[in-house]
């Protein structure tokens, strides 16, 4: 009879040992009754980057990246893509089921409750300098908001938690508007709670300060972004939802954990990725280019940018639903030279036998851009549109770790290659390196 097991023998020793298998994975823990002798520490796996281990049990996000699969809490996204918003996307992943139509009610109130900010942080805001990247000012905002609400230090209080969640989905939008207005010398608008999530947002970046008539955002706009918030929701184990489970390990507040997460994505090979398709396709610069672009590729001499993923071996759902978004992005805001180079670029490699063979597809970065830019956002402020999105993400993930009875402070092992134990040398008898 086949058992749930796997069976290792140690050459060195001889020994045969029996471990669990739960859930196609091991416990790294049992390998550490493999030793070689009495003093041995017990054998550990090495991994960078975590390129194969699994660093939690989850319920919220599932993906398999060969057949192309998103599901949050077991719902296709392209089913949440068509149907549902980003507030009720956002319910679903921090409670994990749809809201009836009171509890979406109430949650939309009281996220739009929190739209409002401590004055104390324009105070705060006014302190960069002018020229200061919006990420840069939106971590450093988030963090301070810890010294603001320091009842969001009872995390282990169900009530508490909630209301940090309200909180840290209705601010950061405005942190975001506030961080974009400051850059470019501009006054900041009040949110509108009367508005939608979005339109509230776009209202607070592009508004007159002090205008008397009513704010009205283009629905189809609207509609993009927020469709992109539903996409950037959550994302699994990423590097910045790592983050935000490694900081809140440590029992830190929500505040302090979203501040580390969102640094963690301010990096380009994370949240930045979409820029540096832009910057591709405008090296690119006509479709005539691009046979001799894909060329260089293949030499090894360029990459691909917005082709290929971690996750996905196959095309990124994400990508397919943004891709048809674009299309209606700009036939509002007017075609772009960028879209007609991304599709025929896309064309052409996808009856590549070169990128069919690598698994080189386009991912959700490919088109994120570009909608971005149609929409007149700085490049600097995309990363900050990710970041208001992957809230929600980063909010479920650090409650689920929390109340995860397994979890521990987050404290991985190390393989140590450095010297032996070596004595001091007196500086004036040292020779130098």
């Amino acid at each position: 009879m086949p058992k749930d097991t796997l069976t290792i023998t140690d050459n060195r020793t001889g020994t045969t040992y029996e471990v669990p298998v739960a859930n196609g994975t091991i416990k790294a823990m049992d390998l550490r009754q493999i030793k070689a002798g009495a003093d041995d520490f017990g054998l550990m796996t090495y991994d960078p980057a975590f390129m194969n281990t699994a660093s939690c049990h989850s319920a919220i996000t599932y993906i398999d990246g060969d057949r192309g699969i998103l599901r949050y809490r077991g719902y296709p996204i392209e089913q949440l893509a068509e149907k549902s918003s980003f507030v009720e996307t956002a319910y679903l992943i921090v409670h994990g089921e749809l809201p009836t139509q009171p509890q979406l009610k109430e949650w939309s109130a009281q996220i739009a409750a929190h739209y409002m900010v401590h004055e104390n942080i324009k105070k705060f805001v006014d302190g960069f300098h002018y020229d200061a990247h919006p990420m840069g000012m939106l971590v450093s905002t988030v963090a301070a908001l810890s010294t603001f609400y320091q009842d969001s230090k009872n995390i282990f209080d169900a009530a508490s938690r909630q209301h940090q969640a309200y909180r840290l989905l209705g601010k950061m939008p405005t942190l975001a508007a506030y961080a974009y207005r400051h850059s470019r010398g501009l006054p900041y608008v009040y949110p509108d709670p009367a508005l939608s999530y979005v339109g509230n947002f776009i209202s607070m970046l592009g508004q007159r300060a002090g205008a008397c008539e009513p704010f009205i955002p283009n629905p189809v706009l609207e509609r993009a972004l927020d469709l992109l918030f539903i996409l950037h929701a959550d994302h699994e184990q990423n590097c910045s939802t790592n983050a935000m489970r490694a900081v809140g390990s440590s029992h830190a507040d929500p505040f302090c954990a979203v501040a580390a997460a969102t640094a963690a994505l301010y990096g380009p090979l994370h949240g930045g990725a979409n820029e540096e398709v832009l910057k591709m396709l405008r090296d690119i610069g006509s479709t005539d280019h691009i046979p001799d672009y894909i060329k260089r590729v293949k030499s090894g001499e360029l990459r691909l940018m917005g082709f290929g993923h971690r996750v996905y071996k196959n095309y990124d759902p994400r990508a397919k639903i943004i891709r048809a978004a674009a299309h209606s992005v700009l036939e509002v805001t007017g075609s772009s030279p960028l879209l007609d180079i991304a599709l025929e670029l896309e064309r052409i490699a996808l009856a590549d036998d070169y990128f069919i063979r690598h698994k080189l597809y386009p991912n959700v970065d490919f088109y994120s851009g570009i909608i971005y830019q149609a929409m007149g956002f700085p490049v600097a402020m995309f990363p900050v549109l990710f970041a208001i999105a992957r809230t929600a993400g980063w909010i479920a993930q650090w409650q689920e770790m929390l109340l995860d009875k397994e979890q521990k402070i987050a404290r991985p092992r190390q393989v140590y290659v450095g010297h032996a134990e070596r004595a001091y040398v007196p500086i004036e008898k040292r020779s130098g390196a």
